[in-house]
């Protein structure tokens, strides 16, 4: 394992800002792996922290394949997870909107810039991220659907589903699109949480990469095959909002099976306490997504719902 500075930043008032990054093996670009780009990203920073250390023990033992590398970024915005904030604390911008970046722009701009021109030319690239809303998913790998991209591969990581997202415009800027643009096969990986610490959904996620690096022949490791990945498209999924706002008492878990007209969630009028509204499942299927915030606006998205194919 080599641990080295890939991007730093002098700070005038704190100290200096740095990215670091650990490569393993020798000789080509074969994956990288990038964590936390969001301040609150802790979940995915904990992932690559437990990735390095079972990248370290491979390479010890011979296991990491001859003229393969591996690099493995886990933070590009410690600024922002030392003060528990989610984007850059000097500008409020988000650095998963930044790509590919600007040179001469802006510092997150810069940071973008910066870290694109390392990461480009892997062959497969791995992002672990988290969503714009607040929620629970099930654990899956999600790729853009940019003309580059190769659902079968994603079916390699051994999560139970693979999403593919049609670009919107504010896509364009993501690390995942950009990547892909460049010639890397990218995937963003999600798991259950993000701002907090789950060991087993984490060992989940470090599982999935590993297995993934090992059927790409990047290394030499025993691992259960994992999943059959259902492969959907965002598209389909059916989402499922409320008609008021107030306090969210949220009832279902992604993963669970939901029938027509069972009580998703409840709506609690914030000063009477007494339930305002109920969320109903309109059809049959999984919960995807769920929301997990206390509080809800009218017309908020709080599940996503993989619908039965009889409906």
């Amino acid at each position: 394992m080599y641990r080295e500075k890939l991007y730093a930043l002098e700070g005038i008032y704190r100290d200096e800002f740095k990215i670091t990054g650990f490569r393993f093996g020798q000789g080509d670009k074969s994956a990288c792996v990038v964590g936390s780009l969001r301040g609150n990203e802790y979940q995915q920073m904990y992932i690559c922290s437990q990735l390095i250390k079972e990248l370290k023990k491979l390479e010890e033992h011979g296991q990491i394949a001859g003229n393969k590398s591996v690099l493995v970024i886990p933070c590009l915005n410690q600024y922002a997870t030392n003060i528990d904030r989610r984007f850059w604390p000097l500008d409020d911008s988000d650095i998963n909107r930044k790509f590919p970046g600007y040179i001469h722009g802006d510092t997150t701009q810069q940071i973008a810039a910066h870290i694109m021109e390392i990461i480009k030319g892997y062959s497969y690239g791995i992002q672990l991220t988290s969503f714009y809303m607040p929620g629970k998913f099930m654990p899956h790998v999600r790729m853009m659907e940019t003309g580059f991209q190769n659902p079968s591969l994603a079916n390699l990581f051994g999560l139970p589903f693979a999403v593919i997202r049609k670009p919107k415009p504010m896509d364009t800027t993501t690390l995942n699109y950009n990547w892909q643009m460049s010639g890397t096969s990218a995937f963003s990986l999600y798991t259950p949480c993000s701002d907090y610490v789950d060991d087993t959904s984490a060992r989940q996620a470090v599982a999935s990469i590993l297995r993934f690096l090992t059927r790409m022949g990047i290394i030499k490791y025993n691992n259960h095959s994992g999943y059959i990945a259902e492969v959907i498209n965002e598209d389909d999924l059916l989402p499922i909002m409320t008609d008021t706002a107030g306090f969210y008492r949220r009832l279902k878990e992604p993963g669970d099976t939901v029938y027509r007209g069972d009580v998703l969630g409840e709506i609690i009028d914030p000063y009477s306490g007494e339930v305002a509204s109920k969320v109903l499942s309109p059809t049959e299927g999984l919960i995807f997504f769920a929301y997990t915030e206390p509080t809800v606006m009218e017309d908020e998205v709080v599940y996503k719902v993989i619908r039965r194919l009889h409906e």
